[in-house]
Order: C-alpha cells, then sequence, then structure tokens
C-alpha cells in the first residue's frame, strides 16, 4: 500500500480522476453518454493511438523521444493495401509489417546509441523516410477488399448497456497488457526506468544500455507498426498520408498519462487513460454540436498544457523530498 502512495505515481492517479471527472461531466450534460456503447467507441475509435502511445511509453520512460510513429502507421497501410492488392493475406502482411517496424525500430536505436546522436534527430530522420517512402508505394487510397479483414472487423465482444468491444479495441488491451507486463514485471523494464532516471548511473549499475536502448526503440517501432495494421483494418484501406501529425496524439497520450518527458517515472497503464481523454474530449465537442472541431484540439492543448504544468511541481516536490 505504502508502494502505491509513493509521490511518483500522483501523476498518474491524476489523469485517472481526470479522465472519471470529465465521463462524469458529459454524462450530467448530455442524455446517453455515460453509457458502455460510448465508452466501446471510444476505445475503438482511439485504439490505434492508444497502441502507438504504448510504444512511445516506453521510449519516453528511458528518456528518449520518437517521432516516426505517424508515418510508420502511414507506411505499414499503404504497404497492406498494395499487398492486399496483389493476392497477399492480411495476416501475413501483418506478421511482415511488425518484422519490419521491430527492425526499423532497432536501427534507429542502434544508431542513437552507437552514434551518440539525439533521438530527435534519428526519428526525425525516420519520419521523412518513411513518409517518403509511403508515396514510393503508391500515391492513391487503396482499398483493402480481403474477406480475411471483414473477418476481423466482425469481432466483437458485447458488454453490459448494448455496447460494444470491437476487434481494434480488443487488440489495443491485449498489446496494453503486454506493455505492462513487460515493463513493470520484467528485468527490461527495470533498465528501462533505470535509463530513464540515469544513464550513467544505470550503467554503473551493470546496464546494457546499448541494448536496452535498442531494443526500447524495437519494442516501439513494434507497437507503432501493430498501430498501422489496426488503422489499416479499421479503415479498410491504405492512404500514404495516413497517420500524419499522431506521433503528436501519442507523445500527448503518454504526458496525459503522467509520464514524464524526462524519463524514469510513469505507467504505462496511465498512457491508456491519457488516450481516452482525448477520445473523452472529442466525443463531448460532437455530442454538442455547436463547436466547431478547432476546439478538440484547443482543450486538448490546453489540458496538455495544465499537465505539464502539474507534473513540474509534483515531480518538483519527489525530488526535494527525496534529497
Amino acid at each position: 500500500m505504502s508502494a502505491l502512495l509513493n509521490k511518483k505515481y500522483l501523476p498518474f492517479y491524476a489523469t485517472v480522476f481526470v479522465f472519471i471527472a470529465i465521463f462524469l461531466i458529459g454524462g450530467a450534460m448530455y442524455k446517453n453518454f455515460l453509457t458502455t456503447r460510448v465508452l466501446g467507441n471510444i476505445l475503438a475509435d482511439n485504439s490505434f493511438i492508444i497502441i502507438a502511445a504504448i510504444g512511445a511509453t516506453f521510449v519516453i520512460l528511458s528518456g528518449g523521444i520518437d517521432l516516426s510513429i505517424g508515418s510508420m502507421i502511414g507506411f505499414v497501410g499503404v504497404s497492406m493495401a498494395v499487398l492486399d492488392s496483389m493476392g497477399w493475406n492480411p495476416l501475413a502482411t501483418a506478421v511482415l509489417m511488425l518484422a519490419f517496424g521491430f527492425a526499423f525500430g532497432a536501427f534507429q536505436g542502434w544508431v542513437i546509441d552507437g552514434l551518440d546522436i539525439q533521438p530527435f534527430i534519428i526519428t526525425l530522420a525516420g519520419l521523412f523516410l518513411l513518409r517518403g517512402a509511403c508515396f514510393m508505394v503508391t500515391i492513391n487510397s487503396v482499398p483493402i477488399n480481403h474477406e480475411w479483414a471483414d473477418l476481423y472487423t466482425d469481432i466483437k465482444i458485447r458488454l453490459p448497456g448494448k455496447g460494444l468491444l470491437r476487434s481494434s479495441a480488443i487488440v489495443m488491451l491485449v498489446s496494453l497488457a503486454i506493455g505492462i507486463f513487460v515493463a513493470h514485471f520484467t528485468r527490461f523494464g527495470t533498465n528501462v526506468y533505470a535509463l530513464g532516471g540515469d544513464k550513467e548511473s544505470a550503467r554503473l549499475m551493470g546496464v546494457n544500455v546499448r541494448r536496452t536502448t535498442v531494443m526500447v526503440y524495437a519494442v516501439a517501432g513494434l507497437y507503432s507498426a501493430l498501430a498501422g495494421v489496426v488503422y489499416a483494418l479499421y479503415t479498410k484501406s491504405g492512404y500514404p498520408l495516413a497517420g500524419s501529425t499522431l506521433e503528436l496524439s501519442a507523445i500527448a497520450s503518454v504526458v496525459l498519462g503522467g509520464t514524464l518527458l524526462t524519463g524514469g517515472v510513469g505507467m504505462v497503464a496511465g498512457t491508456l487513460f491519457g488516450g481516452m481523454i482525448l477520445g473523452l474530449i472529442s466525443t463531448l465537442i460532437i455530442f454538442n454540436g455547436s463547436l466547431n472541431s478547432a476546439w478538440i484540439l484547443i482543450s486538448s492543448g490546453i489540458l496538455l498544457f495544465a499537465f505539464i504544468v502539474l507534473h513540474r511541481f509534483l515531480v518538483g516536490s519527489f525530488d526535494h523530498n527525496r534529497q
């Protein structure tokens, strides 16, 4: 119990509180808002962002950043769509794309640590490389018409209150469970936190910094590719501009989830609530019907700013007490 009351978990608790508060406010303002149907739709519509954000959580926990997320989603989507038109089964394509995402992320991690280059620069290069590759694959929107894709989208779990847990949400929740286990119950997860806390101290403690860095970005690449697979099957199409700026939404979900951009502090579970908060804001504005969609970005920006300031005070208090 004392461990759960540790101040480093306060940003996570704040995220959960804000999510519940917004959900209850929506229920008080609009009829049929406080239902499992709305909750199921939020999970499905934001599943690919949350999946990508889970991978980004590992990167940010390690003290890094990944800007190639959105381009990876777009590249995976157009690759799946074009290979589908050539007769490939989407399941086989998905496996290929996951392997590519893992390898591409590992390569970025190796360059970052091996050549001692800032993650921002390398992943920005990855963003441009993958986005350019999207247009090399195709310049058009390509549909996915395979029967397996239809079978995938038909998978649903009924929730109490007529809500549905769709296939994309199911994949996201399984990915989240795996991410939580890896981050909090494995040696690799411990090394990630140590690396984000202090790189040199982690090295002195016996952490293989290069191996950990490579694996962190490999995991992020794998999750980004999985997000691309889910997005492609959810929309049943591939488009070279798909996923543009989604890296920012993923990073925002991580920050709103209570993970510090400085690294070493945060919880993977918080990323789920961070992504759902963004989804809740969009849903509230849609329910309102009279507000411009620009308010989604404005509200998200204000909330993100407030969370960053809150994190600064909480971590400042935590560091002061630790000294």
